[in-house]
Parts: C-alpha cells; sequence; structure tokens
C-alpha cells in the first residue's frame, strides 16, 4: 500500500481543515486506516484510527469531538476531518495502513505516508 497525505496548510485557531489520505495498491480495502502527528521535538503521536469497513474508530482524547476520521473505499481514500483546530495542533500529519491491526500503537501499522504540514496560529 503506498499513501499520499494532502491538504495541510497555515490556518488561524478555530478554522476547519479535511485532510486526505489517497492510497494505491488492493490491501486498502482491507486494512485499518491511522493518522498519526509528529510536533518539533517531541514523538509521533496516535490521531485516529478506522477499520476496514468503517465501523470502529478510536480517537487521541486531545482529539476527541474535533476530529472526525473517515475512508471511502471505493475512491481508496480516507480523511481526516479537523474542526475547531487549536496551536497545539500544529504538526505533521502522517496517514498509515495496517491490514489485520487496530491499535493506537505506531509499530502496529506497516504502512507510511510522507506526511502532510499543517500549522496553527493563534
Amino acid at each position: 500500500v503506498q499513501l499520499v497525505e494532502s491538504g495541510g496548510g497555515f490556518v488561524q485557531a478555530g478554522v476547519s481543515l479535511r485532510l486526505s489520505c489517497a492510497a494505491s495498491g488492493r490491501a486498502f480495502s482491507t486494512s485499518t486506516m491511522g493518522w498519526f502527528r509528529q510536533a518539533p521535538g517531541k514523538e509521533r503521536e496516535f490521531v485516529a484510527a478506522i477499520t476496514w469497513s468503517g465501523a470502529s474508530t478510536l480517537y487521541a482524547d486531545s482529539v476527541k469531538g474535533r476530529f472526525t476520521i473517515s475512508r471511502d473505499n471505493a475512491k481508496i481514500t480516507a480523511y481526516l476531518q479537523m474542526n475547531s483546530l487549536k496551536p497545539e495542533d500544529t504538526a505533521v500529519y502522517y496517514c498509515a495502513a495496517g491490514e489485520g491491526i487496530y491499535s493506537r500503537r505506531r509499530e502496529a501499522y506497516g504502512y507510511w505516508g510522507q506526511g502532510t504540514q499543517v500549522t496553527v496560529s493563534s
């Protein structure tokens, strides 16, 4: 599975952004998709995950209620809708895929995109 993120940018606090993760490869439709982020000087952290069917989702406490993960298997694309953005959401956001897993652990994901920068100013 190859993954390419898009949709990042420089925004003011309080606005919304939607990140997209375009995938290639037949394994997408059977993979759990995850979003992670990494701020300068910090470790990469879990943001959200969604099972292959879309029936189950996981969120980090820091984004619960503000971010929504979704996927369109027909378009082989995953999304992260980010609302009410805060300066502390500033990070490089990475899309990840993992077959046969449903996890917050980055080690569980075998495929990663290159990342897209999100910068939120106060």
